[in-house]
């Protein structure tokens, strides 16, 4: 039997039961035979992003963030927009990590769940790409409208049901 893979998982929404929550929360059900899936919950904690802290001795929460990213074989975020674009705690927590280079290489999915989407997606898409993230197109995936696709914890809409389990198979398989 294939060891699992370790998979860090960040909801860009601060939320206790998010939507974006709840997407994890399904993958780490479903594919808890391949992958062991870690939340991390200390986005609201890392502070705000200032150069001035990032040097040889950095917050540590900020240490602690970038430990984790490293550690894992592979990163999924999954993130609403707020406003049209990335909520800001998200965009913080990947600022931390541009110098650092915890990103590079990386294999990540993304999936971008929200009443449209698209601006938060197509931002966050391209600032995962300048910091290198592995993340070739099947492992990017726009939910729009997702309150009518998940319920009550459950993805009731099939062809969402198809494009999550498709994002985790090729984020295991870029692991793999």
């Amino acid at each position: 039997m294939t060891k699992p893979v370790h998979i860090l998982a960040i909801s860009g929404s601060t939320r206790q039961q998010s939507t974006n929550q709840v997407l994890i929360d399904i993958i780490a059900d479903r594919f808890a035979d391949a992958v062991q899936v870690v939340h991390y919950e200390g986005l609201a904690q890392l502070p705000h992003f200032n150069p001035d802290l990032d040097g040889d001795a950095p917050p540590a929460a900020v240490v602690d963030f970038r430990d984790r990213v490293h550690a894992a074989d592979g990163v999924l975020i999954c993130t609403p927009e707020y406003a049209m674009g990335v909520p800001g705690t998200l965009k913080n927590a990947i600022d931390w990590v541009v110098g650092s280079m915890e990103f590079s290489g990386k294999p990540v999915a993304l999936i971008t769940a929200a009443s449209m989407g698209e601006q938060a997606h197509q931002s966050l898409v391209r600032t995962l790409l300048v910091i290198e993230a592995s993340m070739p197109e099947s492992s990017r995936l726009l939910i729009p409208f997702v309150k009518a696709k998940v319920r009550d914890g459950v993805i009731v809409d099939e062809t969402t049901n198809g494009q999550v389990n498709a994002v985790v198979e090729s984020l295991i398989a870029a692991i793999r």
